[in-house]
């Protein structure tokens, strides 16, 4: 079934409760009432075999005595009976059932078992679940209320969460905001059988939500869910929260890229670059959903202040430079216009602070906002202070005109096709205490916050969802170069000798051979060969490393030598390299040691990949060398990538005046690295085989890179046998 069809089960004119109650504090009694008292248009059957009427509606004694197929089930019974019931639902057409018990997949074996029974009984049938342990589902324009939740505002903001508690959370923080309406929401459960992308497409379709908010602990099938989330996101915003912030990263990575990789530094990545706003805490969720379902979209960062005050005025640029918003450039007409109507001593040079001007006049508030509006280089605004508290703070008498003034700027985003929110500190009041202006703006269609930050981060929000539209996302690997040879003959080599670990000279040759320029390196068995290989290079110095599949970290087991200048020291070096390698290990397989030129110092960063359990292979990117998981400065994205999520997560490191040139150093070269880091993504994407991949350091340079290291390890069911192999961690 496609996931567009979930609209019948999502979207019901029909429903069956089984195990229907007459006792108020089962399921089973509350839902029936709440269908009732919300006047759901659709067919009920409560279905109970000891009871004639619930609430005054007819029972049926099971489900063969249903008169026809019904949209959507309501299984109230216990975990034991589901596989049963699910059967019978099969039996009479049933298309979906929301399955509230618990004691399934999460309650270990046994609850397994019963899971794989009710789903094959679904399969088998063609009956879709939601859940099982979920707390239910609601679509407010249906009135089809299966949660139990009151007050329900009808609205155009989705909501999937993997919590129940999270959910009513939000459903009563929208019922205290007082103007933030819900569609649909569906608690997914252990997604046994409807998945969180299946959900995503149902929004696509759904004409009644306009933005979608996602509370996120994990995803089954993350690859699904990343393209479901792309579609969706040219479309509407996908608001996620996504739990696990501090979850501890892999235990037994054998890389920089694989210690790094940890589950939410990942979800993060991938999921910005999949199109999703992402919410990094509970209190932004629905502010942020709310700007971007009643707002016009934000053309770009150039915002206008509007306060009252200098502090706010302060407070709000500071807010929006730490955001990587930017304050318009107001033209000269703008200005000259602000200074006819403001007081002498205001500013009109964004922030703008009216100084005093609106104390006996907060109509100016209206017309300042107006001429903000409409000048070409602001494409939004942001109004702080005391607005909508005039008449309490001063006088009564000005509340005529604090109303005309709201009246007037309720209208500015239609008519200017730009977004304007208010910061208000009468907004932290009570609702039933907030002055009327302040509800008149919200019931207008603009946000109004307490806080100055939410506020600004609401705008930065909105500015992420338009350049969301504007990315490109490679919705299908690019097609593999007809390149690799080289690594088809390394792969083989590995099986037949049953290792993981691609040798260096191996994994460079395999890069050079795809279309990637590498430095060249040549590999001595012996102290003989690596004068030959010191003399053929013919570049002073060189660096000399250690080659073998039992140590990855060279240097910490003392199997490196840089600035090598001369053929004594060559000659002496790896003989020093091979005797360090014994000492850390015992009895390590030494392929030999690498001669390479000594590279010119650059900007050291990290290029690599690791698959993610979730999300397949993800590329990072960040500051690279040995203090790299220190400084952690890094960004992900799911491959393939484009050129586009390539400059992304160049921009996205902190350290950006590193990659610009600290101390009025030249640029690195980011169009370089870009490329780079696509032929790498084109690489692994052409070779499943490669579990990790770690290419540190890179020297990015002003004119290019050079790749100092390459270590590829290869995926455990790559080879024909187990094998034991002592590897040297950092």
């Amino acid at each position: 079934m496609a996931s567009n069809d979930l609209i019948d089960i999502l979207s019901p004119n029909s429903i069956a409760i089984i195990g229907a109650s007459k006792n108020p504090a089962k399921r089973g009694y509350r839902s029936l009432r709440k269908l009732l008292d919300d006047g759901y248009a659709g067919a009920i059957y409560p279905i109970n075999p000891k009871e004639s009427e619930i609430c005054g509606v007819r029972c049926l004694p099971d489900l063969g005595s249903l008169p026809g197929p019904v949209d959507l089930a309501l299984v109230c019974t216990p975990a034991g009976t589901v596989a049963s019931v699910i059967s019978e639902c099969a039996a009479k057409g049933v298309r979906g059932a929301v399955v509230l018990a618990g004691g399934f997949g999460e309650a270990g074996d046994d609850g397994k078992r019963l899971q794989d029974a009710m789903l094959a009984a679904a399969r088998a049938g063609g009956v879709r679940i939601i859940g099982p342990n979920t707390s239910g589902m609601f679509n407010t324009h249906k009135a089809c209320n299966l949660v139990g939740f009151s007050d329900l505002r009808m609205g155009g903001i989705g909501l999937l969460s993997q919590s129940g508690n999270m959910a009513l959370s939000l459903v009563t923080e929208a019922q205290a905001n007082g103007h933030v309406g819900l569609s649909t929401y569906v608690g997914v459960g252990n997604e046994a059988d409807i998945r969180f992308d299946e959900y995503l497409d149902y929004f696509a379709a759904d004409s009644d939500t306009k933005v979608v908010i996602a509370y996120v602990e994990g995803v089954k099938d993350g690859r699904r869910f990343l393209s479901a989330l792309r579609r969706i996101s040219m479309e509407k915003p996908v608001v996620i929260y996504k739990s696990g912030r501090t979850g501890a990263g892999r235990i037994s990575a054998k890389s920089h890229t694989g210690a790094l990789a940890g589950e939410y530094a990942v979800s993060e990545g991938v999921l910005r670059q999949a199109g999703a706003i992402l919410a990094h805490r509970s209190d932004e969720i629905l502010p942020i959903a709310e700007a971007l379902s009643l707002l016009p979209p934000l053309r770009s960062r150039r915002l206008a202040i509007l306060a009252d005050g200098g502090g706010h005025a302060t407070i709000a640029a500071d807010a929006l430079s730490e955001r990587g918003l930017a304050l318009a450039a107001l033209t000269d007409e703008t200005r000259r216009r602000l200074t006819a109507i403001l007081p002498a001593a205001a500013s009109v040079i964004n922030p703008v602070d009216v100084a005093g001007g609106t104390d006996s006049d907060p109509s100016l508030f209206a017309a300042c906002a107006e001429i903000l509006l409409q000048d070409s280089m602001v494409d939004g605004l942001l109004i702080s202070g005391l607005y909508g508290g005039y008449a309490l703070r001063f006088s009564q008498d000005l509340l005529a005109a604090e109303i005309n003034a709201t009246n007037r700027i309720g209208s500015m985003p239609r008519r200017f096709g730009k977004p304007v929110i208010v910061h208000s500190l009468y907004s932290a009041l009570q609702a039933d205490q907030r002055p009327l202006p302040l509800l008149d703006v919200h019931r207008a269609g603009i946000p109004v916050h307490s806080s100055l930050e939410m506020a600004v981060r609401c705008m930065q929000a909105m500015a992420e969802r338009v350049e969301v539209g504007r990315r490109a996302f490679p919705l299908s690997p690019p097609k593999r170069a007809q390149h690799g040879r080289i690594f088809e003959q390394v792969l083989a080599r590995c099986r037949s000798e049953c290792r993981r670990v691609v040798l260096e000279h191996e994994g460079r040759s395999s890069l050079r051979d795809f279309g990637l320029d590498l430095a060249p390196a040549l590999l001595a068995e012996d102290e003989k060969e690596a004068e030959e290989a010191f003399l053929r290079l013919g570049t002073k110095p060189v660096a000399m490393k250690i080659v073998s599949r039992d140590i990855l970290h060279k240097t910490e087991a003392g199997g490196v030598k840089l600035d090598i200048a001369d053929v004594a020291s060559v000659q002496r070096g790896f003989l020093e390299i091979v005797a360090n390698a014994k000492a850390a290990v015992n009895n390590p397989n030494v392929a030999g040691v690498l001669v390479t030129p000594m590279a010119a110092k650059g900007v050291e960063v990290i290029v690599g990949v690791v698959r993610d359990a979730a999300y397949g292979a993800v590329m990072m990117f960040g500051l690279g060398g040995v203090l790299i998981e220190v400084l952690r400065d890094v960004a992900f994205r799911a491959l393939p990538i484009s050129r586009d999520d390539a400059f992304a997560m160049l921009n996205e490191i902190k350290a950006q005046a590193v990659l610009d040139g600290v101390r009025g150093g030249t640029p690195v070269d980011r169009d370089a690295l870009a490329d780079f880091m696509v032929n790498i993504s084109d690489f692994v994407e052409a070779f499943p085989e490669i579990e990790e991949l770690d290419l540190n350091p890179v020297l990015a340079y002003p004119d290019g890179l050079a790749v100092l290291d390459v270590r590829i390890l290869l995926t455990a069911s790559f080879t024909t046998r187990p094998t034991e192999t002592q590897v040297i961690e950092a």
